[in-house]
C-alpha cells in the first residue's frame, strides 16, 4: 500500500530535490526477480536496492514491522520515522515531513 504513495510523492517533490531510496531486507540471491517485477508492477520511479543484514538491524532498531520509512533532511537529520503504514494517515504525515525537510534546506540557504 505504501509504494504507490511513495511513487506519487516522488513525482510531486523530485524537482525540489527529494530523493527516495527503497530498500529490501530480503536476500537478493533469492528475490532479485521478484523485486524487479514489483518495481515494474508498481511503476517505481526511484532507486531500489538491498539492505545488508547489518544495515537492516541498524535501521529497524528492533522493530520488525515492514514498511519502515525515514524522512531525512539534507543535513542528515531524521525529520520523521514511520513504522507501518496507514492508508489514511501516513501519506499526509509523510508529505508534511517531506515539506519540513525541504523547508529546512531553504531556511539554511
Amino acid at each position: 500500500m505504501e509504494t504507490p504513495e511513495l511513487v506519487k510523492l516522488y513525482k510531486e517533490f523530485r524537482s525540489q530535490g527529494l530523493e527516495i531510496v527503497g530498500l529490501s531486507t530480503e536476500n537478493p540471491d533469492f528475490t532479485a526477480e521478484a523485486v524487479k517485477q514489483f518495481i515494474q508492477d508498481y511503476d517505481v520511479n526511484y532507486r531500489v536496492g538491498w539492505a545488508t543484514p547489518e544495515v537492516s538491524i541498524s535501521l529497524m532498531q528492533g522493530r520488525e514491522a515492514i514498511p519502515q520509512s525515514f524522512v531525512v533532511s539534507r543535513s542528515g537529520r531524521v525529520v520523521k520515522r514511520f513504522v507501518g503504514f496507514n492508508p489514511v494517515e501516513t501519506p499526509v504525515l509523510i508529505k508534511e515531513a517531506i515539506q519540513e525537510a525541504l523547508n529546512e534546506k531553504a531556511a539554511a540557504d
